[in-house]
């Protein structure tokens, strides 16, 4: 049952980043389907401000191992942000994006590309060479057209918005997305 699923996950990822700031913090890891392999981000917002996200694109570890880790380094180890301080916990909202599988896009070209993608239901994941870079599916609200999304995420992969070469890999997922009640 998802619903159940994601009040596992939130409680397991809040008492990791408890317990790694030296607040004790104790839920249950228990249910079976937590030692099967799985991928995903968390994501931490402070009044709908990004605060930290980190995540896995390929299923590793296990879900229970992927998630406490995940969630420690999102509060702890984001190099865009300086460390989450115990005070800050109660104001943090705590955001867990279950991946699918990856797979990899075909395409003849930029336009093609871009025709295949599907606003606000792909992630994407940009390679070229030793660039790289992805957004999770929830970004594209903050883009009106598939052209400024990839253009975006071309800019995150270190690369100018209008690069394209015939070495550039696409793939996509999709996520299942679980998220605390917003924080005051």
């Amino acid at each position: 049952m998802p619903d159940e699923r994601g009040k596992v996950l939130l409680l397991i990822a809040r008492a990791a980043i408890s317990t790694a700031l030296k607040i004790p913090c104790v839920a249950d890891e228990s249910a079976p389907w937590l030692a099967e392999p799985g991928a995903c981000f968390v994501t931490l917002t402070q009044h709908g401000q990004l605060r930290g996200c980190i995540g896995s694109l390929q299923a590793h570890r296990p879900l229970l191992d992927d998630v406490k880790h995940n969630a420690v380094n999102a509060a702890l180890h984001d190099p865009r942000f300086a460390p989450l301080r115990a005070a800050e916990l109660d104001i943090t909202v705590v955001e867990i994006s279950l991946l699918s599988p990856v797979q990899a896009m075909h395409f003849q070209n930029e336009a093609d590309a871009l025709a295949q993608l599907c606003p606000g239901v792909d992630g994407v994941i940009f390679e070229c060479g030793s660039y790289r870079s992805t957004y999770l599916p929830q970004v594209w609200e903050h883009f009106s057209q598939p052209q400024q999304f990839l253009a975006s995420l071309k800019n995150k992969a270190g690369l100018p918005g209008n690069f394209w070469a015939k070495e550039v890999k696409l793939s996509r997922y999709t996520v299942t997305k679980f998220s605390e009640s917003k924080k005051l």
